[in-house]
C-alpha cells in the first residue's frame, strides 16, 4: 500500500497562487490514480482534481476548472496541485488520495480510496 504526505499549504491573499505537493512512499505509486480533495470547516470533503496512473488523463471539479492544475512525476513519486487565482472559498484542508481506479470514479467519491494523506491547510484571505 502507498503512504501519502502532503505539503505546501499556507496563507495566501485572494488572487494569489500556491502549489501543493503529495509525496508517496511505496514502489507501486505509478500504478495508482491520484486525486486532491478538500474539506472546509463545517462541510463535507469534496473532490477537487484527479490524474490517471498511466496516460496523464485529468479530471477537475467545475469549481476549480481553469484555475487549478494537477500533475504527477512518477520518477519522484509525487503529485502536485498548482492553484492559481485563489478565492476565499478555496479555504480548506486539502487531502491527497490514491486508488487503483479511474479519474471519473475518484470524482464521484462513491468508494473509499486505498490511501489518504493527513492533509495540509490552505487559507485564502480576502
Amino acid at each position: 500500500q502507498v503512504q501519502l504526505v502532503e505539503s505546501g499549504g499556507g496563507l495566501v491573499q485572494a488572487g494569489g497562487s500556491l502549489r501543493l505537493s503529495c509525496a508517496a512512499s511505496g514502489r507501486t505509486f505509478s500504478s495508482y490514480a491520484m486525486g486532491w480533495f478538500r474539506q472546509a470547516p463545517g462541510k463535507e470533503r469534496e473532490f477537487v482534481a484527479a490524474i490517471s496512473w498511466n496516460n496523464g488523463r485529468t479530471y477537475y471539479a467545475d469549481s476549480v476548472k481553469g484555475r487549478f492544475t494537477i500533475s504527477r512525476d512518477n520518477a519522484k513519486n509525487t503529485v502536485y496541485l498548482k492553484m492559481n487565482s485563489l478565492k476565499p472559498e478555496d479555504t480548506a484542508v486539502y487531502y491527497c488520495g490514491a486508488d487503483r481506479t479511474t479519474v471519473q470514479a475518484m470524482g464521484r467519491m462513491d468508494q473509499p480510496l486505498d490511501a489518504w494523506g493527513q492533509g495540509t491547510l490552505v487559507t485564502v484571505s480576502s
